[in-house]
Formats: C-alpha cells, structure tokens, sequence
C-alpha cells in the first residue's frame, strides 16, 4: 500500500504567530495586513530583518538586511521583537493538533512538520479532506494559517506545500510529477541551494523537468553522488520514513548579536562571550548533536570583522567547553579594540548517540545534568528564567536575538 505523507508549513511563521498573539489580546491591527518585520531591538541596535510581512515584501525588503535599510525602503514600518518563547508555544500548540491526526508526528523546524497519516483513512476520511479539516482546525484555534502538501513521500509532500501560499491544501502524487513539479525552475527543488544551481546553469538544466531527464553520468562527472541525489529528487524518488526520533538536516548552529554597548574590556567580551554560548549550547543539546568546530567572530565600532576557528579531537554539546574553547579563540584575535559585534558558531557536527569519547575525556555527569535541568526550565519559562549570577546587574543573559543557522530551524524541540 502507497504511503500517505503530509507536509504542514506555518506561514510566514514568526510573524504570523505574534500577529495572532497580539489579535487575541485585543489589538485592531493585524501585522500580517500592513508592512511590519520581525527584527530586533533598534534601541539596543540589534537591527536584522529575520522576517516579513506580504505588504513589506513589496517594499524590496529581505530578510536579513538591517533595519536601518528597511525603514530607508519603507519609513512607516512596524517593527516588532523576536519572542522564541512564543514561536515555542505555538510551535507545541501546531503539533498537538496534528496528533490528533496522527500519531506519527516528525518534527522538521520550528515552523514545518512531517505526518504520516497512513491508514488514518479509517479514522479521519479521505487524505485531502483530512489536510483541510487539519487546515482549517490550526487558523481557527491558534489563529494563524498553513499550508498542507500531501503525496506518497515526504520529498513530494514538502514540495507540495511550496506550490502556492498561503492557506492551502495541495496534492503532488507521481501521477501528477510531471504537470506540477517540473516546470517549476530547478532551484526550488529541495536540495538545490545556491551553490548547485549555477552549476546546473551550466550544464543548460534549468527546469527540474531538465534535471529529471539529464545524464545521469553527467551529472556524477560535475556533481559526484550529489548529482544522483537530487536527479532522484527531480523524478520524485525519496523513501525516508516519517520518525519522530529523526534529527533535523542542519550544517551548524551559531548565535551573533550586535552589543547594546562599546565592549572594550575582556571581562565585559568573556560575558558576551559566554551570554551567546548559553544558547548555542541549548540548541545544540535539543537538535542531539555535539559539535568538533568552534568559531569566533569579532566585528568593531568600524564594522570590520574578523573570524577565527579551530577543529577539536572531541565532540562536545556542553555549555561550559563551549565557551572555554570559544575564549581561547577571543583571546588569541582580539587586539583590544572597542567591539560592536561578536557571534559563535559550531559545525561539523556528531550526533550525541553516536559520539566516540575519548579515552582521555572525562564526562562530567554532574555538568550534564545541569545543562539538562538548566534546558527544560528554560524550553518551559523562557531563556531568562535562570540566569547565571556572572549576570546580575550586567544587562546581559542567554542572548536569543540574532540567531545565524545552516538550516532554517531553531531545535527540533522548540
């Protein structure tokens, strides 16, 4: 028997969610009607786009770009704070929905999620009726809308739920392949980023339709076994089951900030410093990875930056190895000049169920179990519940604003 696998897509999801946070506290305005972003604090010249509304798109503005030349595009623009709590619980909110459809539920990013609604026909009806029903059940209770692809794969099923947004239930079974997805331009196949697609430029393979019928010996003479990869993909061949206990496909997890304040002094750096490790350690732990590459990044009151980094024998997700190995990066660049900018990213990453110890590592139980205690306080009250005393009175804590990752999720858990 065919599988039945749905994509379900928040859209434009942090806005979306404090759009309906706020409307069911009473404000007129709904965000998602007039140009807005979700970026950070001005005052505190924390100034990224991380996201938009529909009416602020028209504008030309990117996500990412500084505030400062979004509101040059767009002088009245409403600019609202990044909440992670809140995209955590409606996050949670979305996935308890969808396991009254399911019981097999994958969590893909904080804002995408994967259901296998195999032999649930029995119980909900036909697959699309379903989807709608699901649709319908998140805009009315949570107030926000999605978009639910469905198909025999979760490949298929994740390119059905881009196909047109918002609000709506599409379908790309293998029957339909060839009317729905290749026409569409090859780099909005999954897994063709900006680094493939150029190269498939070049080899005249511009529709996905192009990539499906291409040489498959070309593509691996160019590509390697990437070029069979997505080739499968273009001809809709995925088999992947749907797992809850499947990690999400990220590359690195790092955390940057631009400084409410001039940093001129190690101690005041070291405390930044460890402020950004504080979440790059949580998310690190929720995605159930260690990671061997740590870097550094430093940019001054001249906007210049500088970057440094080193690979480790051992794995680590702990917070405090982090942060030691993130200094030792800081004091080896850093030449004393007031800092504006400072971000930490890890990469190469080992999943923590398949991580070698060394024999000359110790594991520290009692910090483990710290960090564990420390993550589920904060998953539960925020980042700021716990605070380390280093903290008080610094105007600082767990920095969340500015987040940079490989992938577009924040944790798995989130």
């Amino acid at each position: 028997m065919d599988r039945i696998i749905m994509h379900v897509d928040a859209n434009s999801a942090y806005l979306s969610w404090e759009a309906a946070y706020r409307l069911q506290r009473g404000d007129t305005v709904d965000l998602r009607d007039i140009p807005s972003v979700v970026g950070g604090d001005e005052q505190s010249r924390h100034g990224i786009v991380l996201a938009r509304s529909i009416p602020a798109k028209k504008y030309s503005i990117k996500t990412g770009e500084a505030l400062y030349t979004a509101r040059k595009k767009c002088p009245n623009l409403t600019v609202v704070p990044v909440r992670y709590e809140l995209y955590m619980m409606c996050h949670n909110a979305m996935i308890n929905i969808m396991r009254d459809f399911s019981p097999n539920i994958q969590v893909y990013s904080i804002d995408e999620a994967f259901l296998d609604y195999t032999g649930m026909e029995h119980v909900h009806g036909d697959p699309v009726e379903a989807a709608h029903k699901l649709k319908d059940r998140i805009k009315k209770e949570l107030g926000f809308t999605v978009n639910v692809g469905i198909s025999t794969n979760k490949l298929l099923a994740k390119m059905a739920s881009e196909l047109k947004k918002p609000d709506m239930v599409h379908t790309l079974f293998p029957c339909e392949i060839r009317e729905k997805m290749w026409p569409l331009p090859v780099r909005e196949l999954f897994m063709v980023g900006p680094a493939t697609a150029p190269k498939l430029y070049r080899l005249n393979i511009f529709t996905i339709g192009d990539l499906a019928r291409a040489n498959p010996d070309l593509l691996t003479y160019h590509l390697k076994s990437w070029g069979k990869l997505i080739r499968d993909y273009a001809n809709g061949i995925e088999s992947s089951p749907v797992s809850e206990d499947a990690r999400p496909p990220i590359k690195g997890i790092g955390n940057s900030t631009t400084i409410p304040f001039d940093v001129d002094s190690m101690d005041e750096a070291r405390k930044v410093l460890l402020s950004l490790c504080e979440m790059v350690g949580m998310r690190l732990r929720q995605a159930g990875y260690c990671a061997k590459l740590v870097s550094v990044y430093l940019r001054n009151t001249d906007l210049k930056g500088r970057s440094h980094q080193r690979k480790y024998i051992g794995a680590t997700d702990d917070t405090y190895q982090i942060f030691r190995l993130a200094l030792q990066l800081m004091e080896e660049m850093w030449t004393g000049e007031t800092l504006r900018g400072m971000g930490v990213h890890v990469s190469e990453l080992v999943p923590n169920d398949l991580l070698q110890i060394s024999v000359f590592d110790v594991p520290n139980e009692r910090r483990k179990r710290l960090n564990q205690s420390i993550d589920e306080i904060r998953m539960k009250y925020g980042p700021k519940s716990v605070v380390r005393s280093v903290f008080i009175n610094s105007g600082l804590a767990p920095i969340t604003g500015g987040v940079t990752e490989d992938f577009k999720m924040m944790s798995a858990l989130l």
